[in-house]
């Protein structure tokens, strides 16, 4: 009986650890493979907007000239890199503002902590896109907070906000900052504090007792949310397209545009593609360094 409870236990075991795997090859791997074959594809006038990866003769029709048009064409270069470097000031921006927020909250009494907490959670009860609107609504030229500084005197006319990369870093750092909050939230609230005190007393000052014990510690939080924020901030197309206006050629909106504007499916999914490769490799990147890391501290 032993046997069989244990052979049971195993296939079992199997089985829960296949689910994940499971998940994956349907909902990831499979889309991803579809997306990198129209990829290869040629554009037709037709339904889908791509030729057939196999020709009537049965032979195999392939083509890399969306990757080659990807990478010699200097508009694509230029969007790619502003989207990633946009990303990557919004994520900046929410860790300079999402780290004393979440030390905060972490070493707030557990009545408090748990008010706090609601408040940071609270804006993912409403609707992305009503959050993105009432942006809209303060940041246009007789908006709120124009209407606000005119009032006071501080300005005669109108500041221009809308539809400038001011009002995109807005958007994507108050959509995001939650996401930056909750992972450094986590990660603070276990620290021992008694590891800053004992540093504390032999003589280090708040700000080396921070960058040799908080910091160190905050980083699997910092990481993770940095992931959160980065990812897709660098694929975002509503925040661009209604805060940055037409002029705004992030990577979200020339995607969204490829597919169901210009109606060129492969070119479209090579830029997918690629936006793929440019999120996985830092992840990849990151990923080793913190096994090094780990063997060198082991």
């Amino acid at each position: 009986m032993s046997a069989v409870t244990s052979r049971r236990g195993d296939i079992w075991q199997r089985f829960a650890v296949a689910i994940p795997y499971l998940w994956l090859l349907i909902f990831f791997l499979a889309p991803f493979a579809i997306i990198l074959k129209i990829s290869v594809a040629d554009p037709i006038m037709a339904q889908p907007p791509f030729t057939p990866a196999f020709s009537d003769a049965g032979g195999l029709q392939i083509s890399a000239d969306n990757y080659v048009f990807l990478l010699t064409d200097k508009l694509y270069a230029i969007t790619y890199l502003k989207s990633v470097l946009m990303a990557l000031s919004a994520t900046a921006l929410c860790l300079l503002l999402g780290f004393p927020i979440a030390y905060g909250i972490a070493r707030a009494e557990s009545g408090t902590r748990n008010i706090l907490l609601l408040l940071i959670v609270l804006p993912f009860w409403i609707s992305f896109l009503l959050r993105v609107y009432a942006w809209m609504g303060l940041l246009n030229n007789y908006g709120v907070i124009n209407n606000l500084l005119m009032w006071l005197g501080i300005t005669e006319q109108p500041i221009p906000m809308m539809y400038t990369d001011f009002a995109i870093y807005i958007g994507l750092v108050y959509s995001y900052l939650p996401f930056m909050i909750l992972p450094l939230y986590a990660t603070l609230e276990r620290m021992n504090l008694d590891l800053v005190e004992a540093a504390q007393d032999l003589g280090a000052t708040s700000s080396r007792a921070f960058w040799d014990i908080t910091w160190p510690l905050a980083r699997p939080g910092v990481i993770a949310g940095s992931l959160l924020v980065f990812i897709p901030a660098t694929g975002e197309y509503v925040i661009p397209y209604l805060l940055g206006g037409p002029e705004s050629l992030l990577i979200g909106r020339v995607l969204f545009d490829e597919f169901f504007v210009n109606r060129d499916w492969p070119l479209a999914a090579a830029v997918a593609i690629v936006l793929v490769v440019l999120v996985v490799i830092p992840i990849v990147l990151l990923q080793r360094y913190q096994a090094k890391a780990a063997e060198q501290t082991a």
